[in-house]
């Protein structure tokens, strides 16, 4: 008797995933979450995309936290092929707009970061809120 054939995990399965409730608050949100987000890209093999994403999750993080003025939903999600979802969920519908700093600015280069560096990014209305996000593969 033939054995069964082995089950494939699905192409676009989940691999790894950190999920976070981020207090707009808590002061030190914005460095926690680079931290944990480096430790577990380190835990999940995939140390050489710290860098990128966690800049870039800062930059996201940030934007939900200030501009909105409410909590955040962290995700960031790993699949078996080794791409990285960053997702940052706020309960505003206000559309982040893309800004041309000045040479002295203290911001406007965010969302200018996270199109030059992310592999694709995008903002999508979901119910009550909005989710930002960024992809990054493997080099």
């Amino acid at each position: 008797m033939e054995a069964p054939p082995a089950v494939r995990e699905p192409a676009c399965a989940l691999h790894h995933r950190l999920h976070a409730a981020l207090d707009p608050a808590d002061l030190v949100a914005v460095g926690a979450i680079r931290r944990r987000l480096r430790a577990a890209l380190s835990r999940w093999g995939v140390p050489e995309l710290a860098d990128t994403a966690e800049l870039l999750a800062s930059e996201l993080v940030t934007n939900a936290l200030v501009h909105t003025g409410k909590g955040a939903v962290f995700d960031a999600v790993l699949t078996a092929e080794q791409r990285l979802r960053i997702e940052v969920h706020d309960a505003t519908t206000r559309l982040p707009g893309r800004r041309t700093p000045v040479e002295y600015a203290t911001g406007g280069r965010g969302l200018l970061l996270v199109e030059a560096l992310a592999d694709d990014w995008g903002v999508q209305l979901r119910g009550d809120g909005k989710v930002t996000w960024f992809e990054l593969g493997p080099a």
